[in-house]
């Protein structure tokens, strides 16, 4: 059984994980969230979340996934718990002894924690496993920490890419890991808490709406989807930019609006190990029509784009569909991405909204900002970038027999930028796109087949 109902977010969040920066952050609200309840916290600075997280600071999170944080406080101020090491401060004493004591976690020697070394994306993935339940050398094995996580919904930006984790990233990751199932089946991790008195409950209301009624939308869907769809598309935008400034000295101002449409069919089958997809589609923008196909095989991307045809090896893509598909997870992965998730009756059919926070706008901006570096860099411009995001949604259509009827998903985004060409040089643009895209469902389950064209003319 295999879940669809993350589709088109996993799509975007592609496109802007592959060319993220480590330069800024994104999940500003999950480190909110986060610390509204206790879990997460800053300092007289802030969050500092661009800033590369250390194993002191890890291990204090993780004492709090445990619930065990006044338990350890209380304990080494009374002297029954202790370290040997002589790197830790006063302030991570309390939790590295509780961890130790515990045997959650190993000092780089013994006399060292590490204290101030960088926390990886591995090794924080390890201590999040264990706050689950999970036991390295048991149930997975140290060097797959991360792909063991990734099989959970343990997803980050660097996670895919490698880049450097920071973090924005640990909020990330932990906001995920309260949605996980505990390893014994009885709970998820925050319930966990609040049933353990670590997490006040009305604390992390908003948390616990959001991620049940989440996992009611995927478990409603689970066991109709048997891991392919069959969907009719259709696409509709607006793209509007003005661009202002001064150029030799003279004022200028130029503005464009352009409407885009698109139609056609996707078909998706998931098999163990292995996603393949095959997406029609008839583009037009303004007057122009353009008629389009994606493939996607054997990790690898095919597009035919008019006259032209070529292949992209893409193995994080075909990856990142088949972790979001997985069916022991509950797609965690996007939920430091939501604002919100509500449900409502709609006659015999119930409506899920899924709201976006400003994650997905932050990496966006990220992403343009290191394009744009990298392509005015060697004309000696300047340029500052910013993006934000309103009323943009997922809504997914249920029907009374728990069969998703229809995915559709509304995207509001404004780009706003100065460049500095010098030498007076220099212009204001402004650029908004408008996106709605309806996938109707036609069938699914083993009915569903795909059909690939001759693929040996393709370019590399």
């Amino acid at each position: 059984m295999k879940r669809f109902l993350t589709i088109l977010f996993t799509t975007l969040l592609l496109t802007t994980a592959l060319c993220l920066t480590a330069s800024a952050s994104s999940f500003d609200g999950a480190a909110e969230e986060l610390s509204a309840i206790g879990v997460f916290r800053g300092s007289s600075s802030g969050f500092q979340l661009d800033q590369v997280p250390t194993r002191s600071q890890a291990a204090i999170m993780l004492v709090r996934l445990y619930g065990a944080e006044e338990e350890a406080q209380a304990a080494y101020a009374s002297g029954e718990l202790s370290h040997p090491f002589t790197d830790v401060g006063e302030t991570a004493a309390p939790y590295v002894a509780w961890l130790v004591e515990n045997g959650l976690a190993n000092g780089t020697s013994p006399t060292t924690f590490g204290a101030a070394d960088p926390c990886t994306a591995k090794a924080y993935t390890v201590f999040l496993l264990r706050a689950l339940g999970y036991k390295d050398g048991v149930d997975f094995a140290f060097a797959d920490a991360q792909a063991f996580g990734m099989s959970l919904g343990l997803y980050t930006p660097s996670s895919i890419t490698g880049g450097t984790f920071l973090r924005d990233d640990l909020a990330a990751l932990t906001y995920q890991a309260l949605a996980c199932d505990m390893k014994d089946g009885g709970s998820y991790l925050l319930d966990s808490l609040i049933q353990d008195g670590a997490v006040d409950s009305a604390a992390a209301k908003s948390i616990t709406d959001k991620i049940e009624t989440y996992r009611a939308l995927q478990e409603i869907t689970t066991d109709t989807m048997a891991g392919s769809m069959d969907a009719d598309i259709k696409m509709a935008g607006k793209i509007a930019s003005t661009i202002t400034g001064q150029s030799s000295g003279t004022p200028f101002n130029m503005s464009e609006n352009m409407d885009l449409t698109a139609s056609g069919s996707t078909q998706i089958v998931l098999k163990e190990g292995d996603m393949q997809m095959a997406m029609d589609l008839s583009l037009a923008m303004n007057d122009e029509t353009t008629e389009a196909g994606y493939w996607l095989k054997d990790g690898a991307m095919y597009v035919r784009s008019g006259d032209t045809a070529y292949k992209q090896d893409i193995p994080e893509m075909a990856e990142l569909y088949q972790a979001a598909m997985m069916p022991d997870t509950a797609n965690v992965l996007l939920l430091p991405f939501l604002k919100s998730a509500s449900s409502a009756a709609s006659g015999t059919n119930t409506i899920y909204t899924l709201t976006l926070n400003d994650a997905l706008a932050n990496s966006f901006s990220k992403s343009v900002d290191e394009l744009v570096d990298l392509m005015i860099a060697e004309l000696g411009a300047d340029m500052d970038m910013r993006v934000s995001m309103k009323n943009s949604a997922f809504t997914y259509t249920i029907d009374k027999d728990g069969q998703l009827k229809n995915a559709a998903v509304t995207l509001n985004m404004d780009f706003d930028a100065d460049v500095n060409m010098g030498e007076g040089e220099r212009a204001d643009v402004y650029f908004s796109m408008q996106m709605d895209m309806n996938m109707d469902v036609k069938a699914t389950g083993e009915t569903v087949k795909i059909t690939f064209p001759d693929f040996s003319g393709f370019l590399q």
